[in-house]
């Protein structure tokens, strides 16, 4: 019992330090606390996880998770650090003067980061929307702190840094709850415009995600060269607008060809009118053609 005891005296050796002597039991304390603290923070997280679930957007909830994570960690951290010596007060003295020098040093990062700051507020995209920014198109995978990733239509993962995000034009292609398409239909002239707008009229009063408010349109708006155009404007909600767009140009396809009105092709009509006095008399025919003979006889002679 008595090796045991001075084993367990040896936790009480004085460690060096700035401000006096820090003590081994208070190290593993504070490794412990900390450990704890991370184990703790996890758990409280993952359940944070489930009960935002169905009350806030995904995006909304990672951000509120990783800063309650990241923010009871520090909590934790600051509140034990006497125990290994340091003053939690010259964290603030150095925090200071390591910010002005990576301010200098890396413009760009703390641009990033307050570029990401600042669309977690705003919030103009959100995680699985449909967006464009600048030339890339995609859907939206993850906004973290410093970047957004997008994962393209073709499958590619693009990664934009969060100052070109907040400074460029963001086009969201789902942040409204509808959206408007349109088609230019071509008949030819022969046929029956009044009849060709019943029957496309008739296709999308079938089609039930298409909506009646904002109502939809369809009216005569050019008389081509060689076709009457017809335009059709159509609401959908957001979700259902690619398959709504496709399906009911197909089904005005089929209508129209079964009415016998056909989409016509591009036609031109030449008219040649010749005065063969104003021919050049360069480009008229020659009147008389010399036999081969007497070519030979006039070359021989």
């Amino acid at each position: 019992m008595g090796i045991l005891i001075t084993n367990l005296d040896l936790l009480d050796i004085g460690l060096p330090t700035l401000d006096g002597t820090v003590t081994l039991g208070s190290v593993l304390k504070f490794i412990l606390i900390l450990s704890f603290s991370i184990l703790l923070a996890k758990i409280l997280s993952l359940y944070l996880r489930r009960s935002l679930k169905d009350r806030v957007s995904k995006d909304m909830a990672e951000t509120i998770i990783k800063v309650f994570y990241y923010g009871m960690l520090t909590i934790v951290f600051l509140s034990n650090v006497s125990l290994i010596g340091i003053d939690p007060s010259a964290f603030l003295v150095a925090g200071g003067v390591t910010g002005i020098i990576l301010g200098f040093a890396s413009q760009n990062i703390v641009g990033n980061l307050v570029s990401g700051f600042f669309l977690m507020v705003e919030r103009p995209i959100k995680i699985g929307d449909q967006v464009q920014i600048s030339d890339v198109s995609g859907y939206v995978t993850d906004i973290r702190i410093i970047s957004t990733h997008i994962r393209t239509f073709e499958g590619l993962l693009v990664r934009i840094p969060n100052q070109q995000v907040f400074t460029t034009n963001i086009t969201n292609i789902v942040g409204h709850p509808v959206r408007r398409f349109e088609y230019t239909i071509r008949i030819r002239y022969s046929d029956d415009a009044n009849a060709a707008i019943w029957l496309i009229k008739d296709i999308i009063d079938k089609e039930p995600f298409a909506l009646l408010n904002p109502s939809p349109s369809v009216f005569v708006s050019d008389l081509g060269e060689s076709s009457v155009n017809i335009s059709v404007r159509i609401w959908a909600p957001v979700n259902e607008w690619f398959g709504i767009k496709t399906r009911i140009l197909w089904n005005i396809k089929q209508a129209l060809e079964e009415n016998g009105i056909e989409i016509p092709l591009p036609q031109r009509i030449i008219r040649i009118q010749t005065d063969f006095q104003k021919v050049p008399e360069e480009l008229k025919p020659v009147k008389e053609i010399e036999s081969i003979l007497n070519y030979e006889e006039r070359v021989l002679s």
